[in-house]
């Protein structure tokens, strides 16, 4: 179990070592620059959304607000900038939904195994009201949901075989995120789950101290992971996606009809998002078959069996039951 007292250790460092932010929200010359973070490098995705909501906050209000934005994980891990924004110390940041299923529980439905049949599906989903939903159960907890932007699907990948029944996984060490549900499937998996963050992984797999990891195929190119691994199965067994966060504290510092034009801007960067998104999937995936990767489909059916007593799990959950339902009904 991930604890609150973990998770709190590790933001008093991260805040400790950012004295430069101290308020997030800067006020330059009758104006306020606002910080943003993520792991990711520069050309990613998510990266370049974020990018463009600044962009367009500066050009809407004549220079007014404007928005730094420190990638790669300058500001740390996204467990850190989670509580860095809850605590005002960064404004926006942009986190895996599997690395808030624990103090946001409702983010679990959407990180669910096999609970989205493909992006499209996803896509629909989201803008069909459930992403509001979720969006709105931060509102508890020092933060505003600004926008859910979606990341794929994700599979499996080590550097020893193809993986095409779940016994193939048994006793492989895999990389997972910060979060209980995808440490649990991998243990239902019968693998030995190591949580380990997304910089460290690489040299995790180069060193042997893990057999591979869960991601989707972006990432797997950005991180370089797929010079390490060179097997890639296909088991799409989740699509859970990325959520853009505001600290509330920043939020509310900000005037009214600014609070509104951010909120504006950044669902206006869903599609700008998913249409660079598309594209860099695209060449990710070119881009390592090049390298010599080589792609396997999985026994879908099996592995939809050894996940579902996790889902029947997370489904008695309270609030996730209505979510999944919704979620299925756009399928």
């Amino acid at each position: 179990m991930i604890t609150r007292r973990t998770m709190l250790g590790a933001t008093v460092g991260a805040l400790a070592a950012l004295p430069r932010l101290g308020q997030a929200i800067t006020r330059t010359g009758g104006g306020q620059l606002l910080t943003a973070s993520d792991v990711h490098v520069a050309d990613y995705p998510t990266v370049q959304a974020v990018q463009w909501i600044g962009q367009t906050l500066e050009r809407q209000t004549g220079g007014r607000l404007r928005l730094r934005m420190y990638y790669a994980g300058q500001l740390g891990r996204e467990a850190e900038a989670i509580d860095m924004a809850r605590f005002g110390a960064i404004d926006i940041t942009r986190v895996y939904a599997g690395a808030l299923n624990n103090a946001f529980p409702l983010t679990s439905a959407l990180c669910l195994p096999y609970v989205f049949d493909s992006v499209a599906h996803l896509r629909r989903a989201i803008d069909g009201g459930v992403g509001d939903a979720v969006l709105r159960g931060f509102e508890t907890r020092d933060l505003v949901g600004l926008a859910i932007y979606d990341s794929g699907a994700r599979c499996f990948y080590n550097t020893h075989k193809p993986l095409v029944e779940p016994h193939d996984l048994h006793g492989l060490k895999m990389r997972v995120a910060a979060s209980d549900m995808f440490i649990e499937l991998m243990r239902m998996l019968s693998t030995n789950p190591t949580p380990m963050s997304l910089g460290e992984t690489f040299q995790g797999m180069e060193t042997r101290m893990i057999d591979g990891a869960e991601n989707n195929i972006r990432s797997f190119h950005s991180s370089r992971h797929f010079e390490a691994a060179h097997y890639w199965s296909r088991s799409e067994h989740s699509y859970a996606p990325d959520v853009l966060l505001m600290s509330r504290r920043s939020f509310e510092a900000l005037r009214p009809d600014d609070r509104a034009l951010v909120i504006e801007t950044a669902r206006a960067s869903v599609p700008v998002m998913r249409q660079l998104w598309d594209a860099s999937e695209d060449q990710a995936r070119a881009a390592v078959v090049a390298a010599g990767v080589k792609f396997n489909d999985v026994d879908t059916p099996a592995f939809r069996a050894a996940t579902a007593p996790l889902l029947a799990r997370y489904r008695a959950m309270p609030g996730i039951e209505p979510l999944y339902r919704r979620i299925r009904d756009f399928a």
